[in-house]
């Protein structure tokens, strides 16, 4: 007896692997194209943040073009202004010290003693004169050697002269000295010579207590009155503690200007004596 064996069920032979080798290869064509526009994807973003920074470095040096012709000019005019009141100040001062210097000389000629106040507005006239080279020196940004910039060393002298107008003034220095980098030594120099100009001027005091404080990294410096206080300042502050101020925070120190409990008038100035910019 003949058998004869017959397929009843299933696919034709090598009908399924085809199809799987199918789907295989269609995964693997849309992996490779999602990987293909992932990358694309990327290589914009680069290019557009390469982009946006050359655009910010456009503008940037831009801003830095136009901050640089800004203080150009700036510095002319503070050149001319400095020019200008060199030479409009310079004659009136000089004529302030012969006038002065005269008047001493008559005096020790008729054998009186010479007032205090003329020996101070005789030397405060050759120190002005003396500022007034120094700080067109400075505009100019040229360096003539033998003319030193006054600093803390000076204040001793400026005290004498403070106290020969008439004004009992004392110094009193704290703390080890130590050199002052040169922005700050002139800071604190001018700073002081400020507010003894005020205390003169407006405070009517009696007397007035310099203070220099040598601490690590700082140096602090105080001058108290015992004049009229708050009175002695107007509703808008003047220049003088407007430039006290720009000075300070120029270093980045910080400036306190107000009366005292009482009576009086306190300036204290704190300048870092570290790494200035």
């Amino acid at each position: 007896m003949a058998y004869s064996l017959r397929r009843t069920s299933g696919p034709p032979p090598g009908q399924y692997p085809h199809a799987m080798r199918t789907d295989r290869g269609w995964k693997r064509f849309y992996a490779t194209g999602w990987l293909v526009s992932v990358l694309i994807g990327a290589a914009a973003v680069h290019q557009w943040k390469g982009k946006v920074r050359a655009v910010e470095e456009r503008l940037a040096e831009t801003e830095r073009t136009r901050a640089a012709v800004v203080q150009r000019v700036a510095a002319d005019e503070r050149l001319r202004i400095a020019r200008e009141l060199h030479d409009s100040l310079t004659h009136s001062i000089s004529v302030i010290k012969v006038q002065s210097g005269v008047a001493a000389h008559l005096a020790r000629k008729r054998g009186e003693e010479v007032p205090p106040a003329l020996q101070a507005i005789q030397e405060a006239a050759g120190d002005a004169a003396t500022e007034l080279r120094e700080t067109l020196r400075v505009l100019r940004r040229v360096d003539e050697p033998g003319e030193a910039v006054r600093g803390v060393d000076h204040l001793p002298e400026l005290v004498r002269r403070a106290h020969a107008t008439g004004l009992d003034t004392r110094l009193e220095v704290t703390g080890r000295a130590r050199d002052l980098p040169p922005a700050v030594d002139a800071a604190a120099y001018r700073i002081v010579q400020e507010a003894l100009t005020n205390v003169t001027r407006h405070a009517r005091a009696a007397s007035a207590r310099v203070q220099v404080e040598y601490r690590p990294g700082w140096v602090v410096l105080r001058v108290d009155d015992d004049g009229v206080g708050r009175a002695s300042t107007a509703a808008k502050p003047g220049l003088g503690l407007v430039g006290m101020r720009e000075r300070t925070t120029a270093l980045g120190g910080h400036l306190v200007a107000d009366g005292r409990p009482g009576s009086g008038f306190s300036v204290r100035a704190e300048l870092p004596t570290g790494r200035v910019a």
